[in-house]
């Protein structure tokens, strides 16, 4: 059985082309990189767990997608541009198929992104993937939470409920009578693409942005905290996908995936009116929906067909059973 040093070697090490800031990568105590002098490094740290964020029946090329998308969609709400990422994995035992599956999708996604792996460990345990991804974004441009004012408009990138719709599938909670709808939405809940262009393009127009892996619910809630705002959310204007639609048999509970689905990845974010224009200009060719506006109110308003809706909804909580 290999040890710790031939599973690094193997799987891990010389697997990509170096950046030109990375002047230390795998292989010593520490990675030594140079960052350009006129960016912040945007950093941020996640973990998914077997058993909470995937199954231990999942696919290894799944779950490493879905690790390693998640956190680039953390970059991506910051505005920021992926450079580095340190990986921390333990396994029960030693499996090199799981592992070569693993770390073939791993960095099919780091390479389209540019992201490079400098470093990590490896150790025995349960099985557990924590990653920190580390981008740059020009000093004063960075994307917040806390900059959305009253009147701005809220937005979301791409569609919303698919994830949680694919999870019920995964669970076997709800399925739908299709074959290939019920494929299409658990590769969904699993193949994320983190909007990182998106991201990027919403420098200097967005007032505030976040990642929806919480549910659109939960994390326009972390928006409106730090913004010491409201919200008003037109219901009939979420972006919802035909084949959620399918899965759904109904317009209200497909509305209600989107309001709660947790790890979708795309973005929320306000935008200020008189940014609009620019808006539809940075954003052209990226599928984004605007959903409501921001308020004074303190607290979040479902609109319904012009009416008032109180449909007492929740994001997702990883300290819950579910």
């Amino acid at each position: 059985m290999p040890g710790e040093f031939n599973l690094i070697e193997t799987y891990f090490s010389n697997q990509q082309a170096n950046r030109d800031d990375v002047v230390l990568g795998q292989g010593d105590d520490c990675a030594l990189v140079s960052p350009p002098a006129d960016c912040y490094i945007a950093i941020s740290t996640d973990t998914l767990v077997c058993g909470t964020h995937f199954l231990a029946s999942a696919c290894p090329a799944d779950i490493a997608h879905k690790a390693l998308a998640s956190n680039l969609s953390d970059l991506a709400a910051m505005g920021a541009t992926p450079a580095w990422v340190s990986m921390g994995i333990s396994m029960p035992e030693v499996n090199e198929p799981w592992l070569a599956s693993f770390c073939g999708a791993f960095f099919e996604l780091a390479n389209q992104h540019d992201i490079q792996l400098i470093g990590g460990d490896t150790t025995k345990g349960p099985l557990t993937i924590t990653l920190t991804v580390q981008g740059f974004v020009p000093i004063g441009q960075a994307l917040t939470r806390g900059q959305a004012r009253d009147g701005d408009g809220i937005y979301v990138t791409g569609t919303l409920g698919d994830a949680k719709a694919g999870l019920d599938i995964i669970l076997k909670t709800r399925l739908s009578m299709q074959a290939d709808i019920n494929q299409t939405l658990e590769k969904r809940h699993y193949r994320s693409t983190p909007q990182i262009f998106a991201g990027t393009q919403l420098r200097g127009i967005a007032s505030a942005a976040i990642d929806i892996s919480d549910g659109l619910i939960a994390d326009l809630g972390h928006i409106l905290s730090r913004s010491q705002r409201g919200a008003i959310i037109d219901t009939e204007q979420l972006p919802i996908s035909n084949e959620l639609l399918h899965f759904a048999q109904s317009d209200i509970l497909a509305r209600q995936y989107a309001l709660t689905s947790g790890e979708e990845y795309q973005l929320c974010f306000t935008v200020p009116q008189q940014h609009q224009q620019k808006l539809e200009q940075q954003l052209a060719g990226i599928p984004y929906s605007r959903i409501g506006q921001i308020t004074n109110s303190g607290h979040i308003v479902l609109h319904e067909q012009g009416c008032e809706v109180d449909w007492e909804l929740a994001g997702y909580d990883h300290f819950k059973d579910h």
